[in-house]
Formats: structure tokens, sequence, C-alpha cells
């Protein structure tokens, strides 16, 4: 009964209706921001929304030497939370999408350990939302440009 209101609610608004266009975001996360984040403009850029939120690394750096630590979980958890869950959903089936952004999505995380892969998926699609929220657009998937490996000469995709 609650995830009927809810859903009710994202096809009622405008902005979390965009917001629901985005992969990995759903129903209850876009009723999740849209209500949160009245006003986008606050943010200057789309960097300083994924702070907001806490995806971004924590700094300690000093010396001209940076170094990053855990993510610094500020902002609303709910959200963090919603946005990391997506992410955790796309990562485990990245190599099953029908997209041409699937396979190669799956290579450049396959690298990486799976938090962090998560993490920055979550991130990327928090400064996508904060795009769409400061342009008033729906969601539109780019097309994958094939990127040249530099130790192996081969094309791959990105």
């Amino acid at each position: 009964m609650l995830e009927k209101a809810i859903g009710a609610h994202a096809r009622e608004d405008a902005t979390a209706r965009r917001l629901a266009t985005i992969p990995g975001v759903g129903p209850i996360t876009a009723s999740l921001i849209a209500p949160t984040v009245t006003d986008i403009g606050l943010f200057r850029s789309a960097r300083h929304f994924a702070a907001w939120l806490g995806l971004v690394p924590r700094q300690h750096s000093t010396g001209g030497k940076a170094r990053l630590g855990r993510i610094t979980k500020a902002g609303s958890s709910a959200i963090r939370t919603s946005l990391l869950l997506g992410a955790t959903a796309m990562v485990h089936r990245a190599s099953q999408w029908n997209s041409a952004a699937g396979p190669g999505y799956a290579v450049c995380w396959g690298a990486a350990p799976f938090g962090w892969a998560t993490v920055a998926l979550a991130s990327k699609v928090a400064r996508i939302a904060w795009a769409l929220m400061m342009r008033g657009e729906d969601y539109r998937p780019h097309t994958v440009r094939p990127v040249i490996s530099a130790a192996s000469g081969k094309v791959a995709a990105a």
C-alpha cells in the first residue's frame, strides 16, 4: 500500500518523474530526492551535490599530497542509501544490460573493488540527477565511445 502511494507520487511530480528515467533510480529514490532538494540552484556544481549527499571521499591531505579516505556520509542517509542500493543492483547486472554501455561498464568495474565501483556509480548517478534537475530535462543515455587502451593498444568500450 505504501509502495503504491510512493509510485503515485513519482508519477505525479514532474521532477520525480524525470529522475526516475535515470538507470538505477526508481520511484522510491526519485520520491526521496524530489521533495528533499527543493532548490537545486543552491549547489554550484554536480560535485557539490554529490558531496552534500556524502558520496565523495574524505580528504586527509597534507603537504601537497592528496590522501583520500572513505566516503564522508554527510547529508541525507536515506537518499545516499537508496542511491547506493540502486548502484549495487546496476553493478551486479552490468554484464546483462541490453545496451552498448553494459559490457563496457562491466570491464571497467571488474578491475575495481566492488565497493569502490558501487560508490563511484552512485556518485555518478547523483551528478546526473543534479544535471537533470538543473536543466529540467529527461535522461538521455549517450552512446559508448571506444577507448584505446594504452597498455594493449586494443579498442575497448568505455
